[in-house]
């Protein structure tokens, strides 16, 4: 029996679902990366990026590829950067509004 696509879709949220995770994906969405340049930018512990990027691949949501050494990361597809893009959108329509907010409730304080 098929996953019903909602709860297929709450997998995909739940993956997403950790800074470290959602740091990677901002990060590969500027371009592909070895290990090494994650770890300087996100500052985690080699294994803890190590882990959160095997669930990742786990979920088809990033690739890797050997360049000798190297372990090059890059995104699925371009949907995930169109996502973390939305993600980025609704964020700031949020604040947006929370500030509206908090300027009309400090503009009724006596």
């Amino acid at each position: 029996m098929p996953v019903p696509l909602f709860q297929a879709k709450a997998e995909l949220f739940k993956t997403l679902g950790h800074p470290v995770r959602v740091r990677v994906l901002e990060l590969l969405c500027e371009r592909p990366m070895p290990v090494r340049d994650l770890l300087a930018a996100i500052e985690v512990e080699p294994s803890n990026l190590s882990q959160q990027l095997a669930v990742l691949r786990r979920a088809g949501i990033v690739t890797a590829r050997r360049e000798g050494a190297t372990v090059m990361y890059e995104l699925a597809g371009g949907d995930v950067s169109e996502l973390m893009r939305a993600a980025r959108r609704i964020l700031t329509e949020l604040l947006a509004d929370q500030g509206r907010l908090l300027d009309e409730l400090m503009a009724e304080t006596p």
